[in-house]
Parts: C-alpha cells; sequence; structure tokens
C-alpha cells in the first residue's frame, strides 16, 4: 500500500516493489497476476482494516452525534498523500474501463453506505436527528466525503476539510426537534 501510495501504480514495477518487499517480480506476479488485481488486493487489506473500526464504532455506546463525527473522522484522509486514499483514485482511474475493478467500487462503497444508513437510521430512531430518508442522506454525505477526500489527498489542509463535513453534516443531518417546542 505505501510503495503504490509514493509514485502511484502506473509508475510501479513488479521488480521494484519485488526489491523492496525482499522477494522477486515473479513471486508478486504468481500471486497477484497483474498490477489492477494487486491494487485490489492492497484495498481489500486497506478497507477490511477500516470496516473493522466501523463496526467498533457502530458498536459504541456514544450519542449519535458523535458517531457521526466519529465517522467522518475515519472517513477522511489524514493528510496529503495518505496511502489508503491513493489506493481509492488509482482504482477510480482504473475502474470505468476495468469490470471486475467497478465491481469491486460498487462492493467496498456499499459497506460505508451501509454502515452510514445504520448510523443515521438509528439517530432517527432515538429521537436525535429529524425524520430523514437515510439512504439518500448516507449517498450525499459519502460524495462530499469523496470530493473532500480527494482535495486532502492533493494537498488541501485535512482540519479545514473536517470543519466542510461537519458542518454538511449539521445540515444534511439535522438534529431531532420536539414538536410544539417552538424551535424551527
Amino acid at each position: 500500500m505505501t510503495v503504490i501510495a509514493e509514485d502511484g501504480l502506473a509508475s510501479l514495477t513488479m521488480s521494484a516493489l519485488a526489491e523492496r518487499l525482499g522477494t522477486s517480480g515473479g513471486h508478486i506476479l504468481y500471486y497477484f497476476g497483474s498490477k489492477d488485481l494487486l491494487l485490489l488486493a492492497a484495498l481489500r487489506w486497506s478497507e477490511a482494516a477500516l470496516a473493522g473500526e466501523r463496526r467498533a464504532l457502530l458498536g459504541r455506546r456514544v450519542a449519535a452525534e458523535r458517531k457521526l463525527d466519529l465517522f467522518l473522522r475515519l472517513y477522511l484522509p489524514r493528510g496529503p498523500r495518505d496511502p489508503r486514499w491513493t489506493l481509492w483514485i488509482e482504482l477510480w482511474a482504473r475502474a470505468a474501463g476495468n469490470d471486475a475493478l467497478r465491481e469491486a467500487q460498487v462492493e467496498l462503497d456499499r459497506g460505508w453506505q451501509e454502515d452510514l444508513e445504520a448510523l443515521l437510521a438509528t439517530g432517527v430512531a432515538r429521537k436525535r436527528f429529524a425524520p430523514l430518508d437515510t439512504t439518500s442522506r448516507a449517498s450525499e454525505l459519502l460524495a462530499l466525503l469523496d470530493g473532500l477526500s480527494t482535495r486532502v489527498v492533493l494537498g488541501q489542509d485535512a482540519g479545514a476539510a473536517l470543519e466542510v463535513a461537519r458542518s454538511a453534516a449539521g445540515t444534511l443531518v439535522p438534529p431531532y426537534v420536539p414538536e410544539g417546542t417552538g424551535a424551527r
């Protein structure tokens, strides 16, 4: 993952990767078959770790608003050239012309979508968030996070991106206001 993030997949050679890993290029090709499959394996490995973090986050006994904020932090890159996000950008660049990569992208995106929907639905059920279409709002928020993440990977300040994400989440996922309180 780190090697791909350093210079991108296009400039990566199997022999250079093998040298860094202390093995042979043939050995890597035997297990992965191509750069695209190597990319996919690295991304799946990265996303499996993040899925575990999401499950732990969803299981925490904290307010829905706090969970949403923690979800935003987990989703966004840590800073420029974040290796896990560099993998995503590499995947997006290749997915349009590769059915297997496109299917993998849909599968990996689905996990984030489903977990965010569950988080929002729980917040609505517990009257922490106003009633909303959890599927649409999760999709909208994830699209915004993808755009912000791309900007961070390319050099924008990660803290500023988090603030934009928090602001957007506050608009897309309004707090619950009991009827008759006069609040709008």
